[in-house]
């Protein structure tokens, strides 16, 4: 994959040139800019993934800049001995965070692995029904046509896009464009960029993705997120190979390759008419499916230990091989957030345990609680003590065994249903009953 282009905001030399030396060392391409003014004039014209910007500049007008011409891209703060008040301000101007300087090897590599992950592309693991998703991924990488990939949030949508992207030898870059959360406008501009004084604000041209990354792909998360007036857009795009510029009267052309994903049931957005069908049909052309991680527990071990060892490059950690304790209890666990739970649960494992060995003990979820007290797990024999279920009708134990299964998996009927053997409809049927009954029932993630 092509590497994460940073743009790096103040005067030459010195600290932010050794800025400039961690980021192109942890897989960046960086350009400079002295000052906000040409910095604009090169997110304009080429973009970029990530900025960092010297609180000496005036990072408030340049923040205030990007918000007038529609820019998403996140931008960092940084500064040696800066004083307070400056850093602060950028902050409430928009800046994601402050970087101190002179900065460390860790925080640039953080800096670079919020913004995408740029390790290993593949999909960890062997199991039949990654197996069946993977092979489609490389029939379909050699075509031009749209893919769209679906998938419960977490679930490494992304990654499969990635490895379509590798698969069909097309040029880098691959550019993500997030649909969700982001004003219509914004968004728009973002996609197809626009002319000069196509609305208050816009300062000069400005480049859209689907221009910048050329023949290479386009890849838009939650697609489903779209307003209408943008679906129109797209599919036109998609239909005529150009586009227009916001203000613009010149055609683009199209050559990109289109890659989209969804956590939604967008043939459910169809029937309630907040996203078109003709969009949809030409985005399904190949469509394919990412397993939850409950589907393929198989591979759960195999991906902590990749992980495990991600993190021990990047935090400088030595890395610690999973006690058969913490696998039982991360297999047994139904990951409702899928592999970018296990991936935040695994690092905070890496920097609290102790031990030679990562521990049951030292896998927690988000809020600080213990994974393990959360699963149950089968006994020396194999078999699960059942002496708590004797004189209770099947009925009552089949009821919370599924309310338990449901509030553990924090309300997410796929992974409940996947781990306990039965569809997702049948799942519904048992919470219609047990509603009717009057039986409170967790709410659906």
């Amino acid at each position: 994959m092509g590497p994460i282009r940073m743009l790096l905001i103040g005067a030459p030399g010195g600290e932010f040139r050794r800025a400039a030396e961690l980021a192109q060392g942890a897989g960046a391409e960086v350009t400079m800019a002295d000052a906000p003014a040409p910095a604009l004039e090169t997110l304009r014209e080429q973009g970029a993934d990530l900025v960092m910007i010297d609180v000496l500049e005036d990072a408030v007008g340049f923040l205030a800049d990007l918000r007038r011409e529609r820019f998403v891209v996140p931008v960092l703060a940084c500064g040696i001995s800066a004083p307070a008040e400056r850093a602060v301000a950028a902050i409430r101007a928009g800046a994601r965070d402050y970087v101190p300087l002179p900065p460390q090897r860790e925080l640039i590599a953080a800096a670079i692995a919020s913004v995408a992950e740029r390790q290993a592309q593949v999909p960890i693991g062997g199991h039949p029904v990654l197996d069946r998703a993977m092979a489609l991924a490389a029939a379909v990488a050699p075509s031009g046509a749209p893919v769209l990939v679906s998938g419960g949030k977490g679930s490494g949508k992304e990654m499969m896009a990635r490895e379509i992207h590798r698969l069909s030898g097309r040029p880098d870059p691959i550019a993500s464009v997030e649909c969700a959360g982001v004003a219509a406008d914004v968004l728009e501009s973002e996609l197809f960029g626009h002319e000069a004084n196509a609305f208050p604000g816009a300062a000069a041209r400005r480049v859209g993705r689907l221009e910048s990354v050329r023949g290479g792909t386009i890849f838009l998360r939650e697609v489903g997120a779209l307003a209408p007036a943008t679906q129109a857009r797209l599919l036109a795009a998609l239909i005529e190979k150009r586009f227009r510029r916001l203000g613009g009267e010149t055609e683009v052309p199209f050559a990109a390759r289109l890659i989209a994903s969804t956590s939604m049931d967008l043939e459910t957005a169809v029937a309630a008419g907040s996203f078109r069908e003709d969009l949809l049909v030409r985005l399904s052309l190949a469509r394919i499916e990412v397993p939850p991680l409950a589907e393929h527990d198989d591979d759960i071990a195999a991906l902590a230990g990749h992980f495990i060892a991600q993190f021990a490059r990047g935090d400088g950690l030595a890395p610690r091989p999973l006690s058969d304790g913490a696998i039982a209890v991360l297999r047994a666990y139904g990951w409702p957030g899928n592999i970018r739970e296990l991936k935040e649960c695994i690092h905070r494992a890496a920097l609290l345990a102790h031990g030679p060995r990562i521990e049951a003990e030292d896998l927690t979820r988000a809020d600080g609680s213990p994974l393990e007290a959360l699963v149950s797990l089968p006994g020396p024999d194999g078999r699960i003590e059942v002496d708590g279920l004797i004189g209770r009708t099947v009925e009552e134990v089949e009821r919370e065994l599924i309310l338990g299964t449901l509030e553990r998996c924090h309300g997410n009927r796929t992974s409940a249903s996947n781990i306990l053997g039965i569809s997702v409809r049948t799942m519904r049927n048992k919470l219609r009953t047990f509603i009717e009954g009057g039986i409170a029932v967790p709410p659906a993630a």
